[in-house]
This record gives structure tokens, sequence and C-alpha cells, in this order.
């Protein structure tokens, strides 16, 4: 009893402030840390492309075989640091380069420096001819110099990127900037055509300011802010991610229990990452079937299944058909999880197979959906009534 009225004592008014305070300063620290990282990386990627683009330049044979040489870069860098230099990723780091151009970042750098009051500027020399001597010496920029050239996300630059139009670049880049946007506001204005919306209309101003205004699905909160891919992949981290208590629950039951249906399916990985053009994508499990001697992607969706679901699976088996099959093994299959309050459903994904042969003999060896199904039922009953009893 003793204890229990100091507990009562402690949780006061007073500590539910400072603690919130504690709470807010973790925060801020945790995205200033990823804040930190993004844009150390995205100088570092600046400065990467810089060396490629320098290296073709230097000679014909070097520019005609642009293709070869990010090939021989990737393989090199790869070797030494694993994952993020696929050719790939060195075609957006040179891509990146040409698109921030030297001239462009000195000039930033020594708006910067002008404001802090860290150069002076010369007497009777115009903002052109310091721009000119800034140039002369952008071979020797720091990677600390960089960094404050560069302070919005790499995932967001590599939005901007596919944003063909530089003039639209630029204002999408400004945007974000002046309104703090994050990547998914900024992906979202993109895809709302924002750039041309505004050009077209009459009240700007309003637009601006609407524009302005972010959404619930747009915030993103440290924990994602730390473990976005490209910050694990640059860091070397060990990419570890889980969804939902439940549903990581059952990604490792269903994982068990493919496993004792009997030898045929051998485990390869869970929440296997795959990259395809700019986005990041996840598959929950990845078996091997012995004997159909082919690659089983699985994946746990929420709700309902829909026809995206199905979609989204046959994107994964393209992927895992051109990248993770190897030679005289039969194409992958999928299968898709659904478990939802009411009902769950199990479906292989059979359409992209080459034959009706093949599909028949896959669906005499894999396991009736229907058992699966009724798994995944019990299995989330049971982990409901478990959570519910702690």
């Amino acid at each position: 009893m003793k204890s229990e009225s100091r507990i009562l004592t402690v949780r006061s008014r007073d500590y539910d402030t400072m603690l919130d305070r504690v709470v807010r300063l973790i925060d801020e620290a945790r995205r200033a840390s990823a804040r930190s990282v993004n844009a150390i990386m995205s100088a570092t990627y600046w400065s990467i492309g810089q060396h490629i683009v320098e290296f073709e330049l230097k000679g014909k044979k070097r520019a005609e075989y642009g293709e070869e040489l990010l090939e021989r870069v990737s393989v090199d860098l790869t070797s030494r640091f694993g994952r993020g230099f696929s050719r790939p990723n060195l075609q957006q780091m040179r891509q990146f380069y040409q698109a921030f151009p030297v001239q462009q970042i000195c000039q930033t750098l020594s708006d910067k420096l002008l404001l802090a009051g860290k150069i002076q500027t010369a007497s009777g020399k115009s903002p052109a001819q310091r721009r000119e001597k800034s140039q002369t010496v952008s071979d020797r920029l720091s990677l600390d110099d960089l960094v404050a050239c560069f302070p919005l996300p790499w995932s967001a630059y590599v939005r901007l990127l596919s944003v063909k139009n530089e003039q639209a670049r630029k204002f999408y880049e400004a945007e974000a900037l002046r309104g703090g946007w994050s990547v998914r506001q900024l992906d979202r204005q993109i895809n709302s055509l924002f750039y041309e919306r505004t050009a077209l209309s009459r009240d700007k101003a309003r637009i601006l300011t609407k524009a302005a205004a972010a959404k619930r699905e747009d915030a993103i909160t440290p924990e994602e802010e730390i473990k976005d891919p490209y910050v694990l992949e640059f860091l070397g981290l060990k990419d570890e991610y889980s969804e939902s208590e439940i549903e990581e629950a059952l990604v490792l039951h269903l994982e068990r229990f493919l496993l004792e249906l009997g030898g045929d399916f051998a485990f390869i990985g869970r929440q296997r990452r795959l990259r395809i053009g700019d986005e990041w994508y996840r598959i929950d499990l990845l078996f091997f079937h012995r004997k159909l001697r082919c690659l089983v992607v699985i994946d746990l969706k929420r709700g309902r299944f829909t026809h995206a679901d199905a979609g989204q699976m046959h994107m994964y088996l393209n992927y895992a058909r051109e990248h993770w099959t190897r030679e005289r093994e039969n194409p992958p299959v999928g299968l898709i999880l659904c478990s939802q309050k009411d009902e769950a459903i199990a479906r292989y994904a059979l359409d992209g197979l080459p034959n009706k042969i093949l599909a028949t003999e896959y669906r005499t060896v894999l396991p009736d959906e229907q058992l699966i199904a009724d798994e995944i039922e019990k299995t989330r009953h049971q982990l409901e009534a478990h959570r519910k009893s702690r």
C-alpha cells in the first residue's frame, strides 16, 4: 500500500507536465537526428554524382560507356559497403548532381555564409563576380559545406528528380522549404499537379496559402523518419521493421504454420524489402517450395481483399522473377492473406504462370487456401483475446 501511495503521489499534474516535455524533447531530438543524417546523405550523394560526371567528362570513351561505368562502380561499392549502391541508385546520384549544378550549390552556400556574417562582400564586386569566384572553389567544397545546401530529406530530392520540368521542380523545392512539407505532402502536391494549378490560378496567394496546410496523412513520426529505408541503407544498419502487434504475431505464426505443413516449405526471409522505381515495398514472408522449385511470396494485408492487392502482388512476382529467381527455377507464386474482423481470405496469384499445366500443378501441391484462411482467423481471435486480457 505504501508503494502504491507513493506512485499516486508521483503521478501528479506536475509530473505529467514534466513527462510531456521529456517526450517532446525526445521526439525533437529524433527528428533532428534524422534531419542531420538526411542532409549528410544528400551532400554525399551529390558529391558521388559529381565524381561520376567529372570522371565521364574527362574522356570521350568514358562518356560513351557511362552505363558500364555505373555497373562497375556499383559492384565495387556494394562489395565494400553493402546495399545502397545499385546502378539505379548511382544513376539517381548522377542525375541529382546534374539537376543541382555546382553554380547553384555555390551560390546557395555563399548566400548562407553572407547571412551568417562568415564572409564579407568585397568592395566594388558585383553579385555576378562573387558568383564567378565561388565557382572556382567548387572543387574545394567540403562535406560540411555541402550539408548546408541540402535541407530537404534525400527521399524528397528523389521525388523532385521525377519532376522533369525544371521550373516545376524548383517551384516544388522552394514550396517544400517554405512550407516545411513532409515527403508525403510533397508527393501529394506533385501528384495533384500543384504547380500547374497554381500557374493557372488567378488568386495564386490563396492557393499557395491553402497548400501550406498539411493533412493528417502527411504527418511522419520520428520513428518513421529514423527507419526510412534510405537512412538505414546509408548508415549500413540492419533493416528492422514491425507492424502492429497482432499483424507481427500473425506473420510469425504463419511462418511456423507453413513450416509445419511438411518439408516442402523452406524459409527464406521475413519483411523482405524491395525497391521498384523510387518506391520502397516490403513483403511479409518469402519461402522456397522444394517440390515446385519456386519462390513463394506471402503478403499480409489489412482489411478486405481488393484488386489493388492483386495488382501489387503481381508487381512483386514480376520483381521476384527478374531479381530473385535463379536458373532452372519455376516462376514464383504469390499468396495474399487478408485478415479483417469478420473474415479471413487467402488467395494464390497464379495468373502470371506461363501455362495452365503448371498452374494446375501449383494448385495441387500448394496448401488449400481455406485451410490457411481458417488458421489466420483462429490465430487472430486468439491474439486479440490475449491482448484484451493483459
